[in-house]
């Protein structure tokens, strides 16, 4: 059954009406992106559960668009990822759907690194030959062939395109492949990269990803891979229930708010001395029965001297900040042995707001982060965000 595709603002409240079977009803609640109510007459209202992104079962289309739009949702979530990521590393053309967004990101960066050749590189190869090439292994051998002589159980290395960077990026292609309807054209150009990388492994779906480092040799492959582990990370495609082709790529945006501020503070605070931690552990009693886990807290000779707790607070202009985030802070400066703690908001509309708690000598600091700024405006905001907290820090170690 086809049904009209759903688009759904991220704070909407009412939903839309969709008729489906009940195979299509139930793939599409297993993905979380939405709630899926019966309505009767085998109607059901479809709405948004908080986390935004697209998915696409059978002949239906569902998007939770994010309020900061699809390219700085992909920012977002590649630089909470890997601080390397550049908004760059998206399509520039304004995409308002998800899938052709990612897919024509994808294309375009996976053309860029495959232009100058596949990159090769050494790769370990066990096999069993009639001769000796490179290292027997000599285990293998008296365990698979005692006293018979050939063939031989070797390891040696090769250079091929076998590595881990092409294993990445051909899983990635394979997964958009997987993704229905798809524009021919889309289609066409994955195929043939897909086809330029012929004799590199495909990752089973969950695997861990091999790991890589950027250098001189792969850095024209880093914006296409640090793209593909988006890819690998958040999309999946395989048949749901009743056998529908299902394709998901769904991310909960707190989640992400708080990924982002982590890696951007971390990023931030290193010219700094100590170090930075996410999801702090620590307790709020004495009998180390209560325990907390701060977002951000940076470190300096094993002591706590700032602490930072994102919250993804989408309200309007004449929202103020709810209490009991302020109750939090004071919890975790109290337990810190602090005298100020920083919440930091997404889509703030207020001016930054410095609170005095009463009968006490900590400060909570409400700090609005704009994420319709450009990802450079963002990323300086969170610099100096760092200085003021480490400005703080020094003041307090001259008093």
């Amino acid at each position: 059954m086809s049904a009209l595709p759903a688009n759904l603002g991220e704070l909407d409240r009412t939903g839309a009406l969709r008729q489906l079977d009940d195979d299509t009803a139930s793939a599409l609640s297993s993905t979380g992106l939405v709630e899926v109510h019966p309505e009767g007459g085998g109607w059901w209202r479809l709405l948004p559960t908080g986390k935004v992104g697209a998915v696409r079962i059978g002949g239906l289309d569902v998007q939770v668009q994010p309020k900061v739009g699809i390219a700085r949702l992909l920012f977002l979530l590649g630089y909470a990822l890997d601080p390397g990521f550049r908004p760059e590393d998206v399509t520039a053309i304004p995409e308002p759907d998800l899938w052709p967004a990612l897919s024509e990101s994808l294309i375009r960066q996976a053309e860029r690194a495959l232009a100058p050749g596949v990159l090769q590189g050494y790769v370990s190869v066990d096999e069993s030959l009639p001769l000796v090439r490179g290292r027997i292994r000599f285990a293998d051998q008296f365990a698979r062939r005692p006293g018979v002589p050939l063939p031989i159980e070797v390891r040696f290395d090769e250079y091929a395109a076998d590595i881990a960077e092409n294993q990445i990026l051909r899983t990635a292609l394979r997964r958009m492949m997987a993704v229905p309807r798809l524009p021919a054209g889309a289609r066409a150009r994955l195929a043939h990269l897909d086809g330029r990388l012929d004799g590199v492994r495909v990752l089973p779906y969950g695997a861990p990803l091999p790991a890589w480092r950027t250098s001189r040799l792969n850095a024209r492959y880093a914006p296409a891979l640090r793209l593909a582990q988006l890819v690998l990370r958040y999309q999946s495609a395989e048949p749901g229930p009743g056998d529908v082709t299902m394709a998901a790529f769904v991310v909960n945006m707190a989640k992400v708010f708080e990924d982002f501020v982590t890696t951007a503070l971390r990023e931030a605070l290193a010219p700094y001395p100590g170090h930075t931690d996410g999801q702090y552990p620590a307790h709020l009693d004495v009998d180390r029965t209560i325990p907390i886990r701060p977002d951000v807290v940076h470190v300096v000779n094993d002591r706590p001297v700032a602490v930072f707790d994102a919250k993804y607070k989408l309200e309007g202009a004449s929202s103020g900040y709810p209490n009991a985030d302020a109750y939090q802070m004071l919890a975790y400066c109290t337990a810190l042995k602090l005298r100020l703690g920083w919440l930091i908001y997404a889509q703030g509309t207020s001016e930054p707001g410095r609170r005095r708690i009463r009968n006490t000598e900590i400060d909570v600091v409400h700090h609005p982060l704009d994420l319709g700024a450009p990802p450079r405006h963002i990323l300086v905001d969170i610099d100096v965000l760092a200085q003021k907290a480490m400005h703080e820090y020094a003041d307090t170690q001259s008093r």
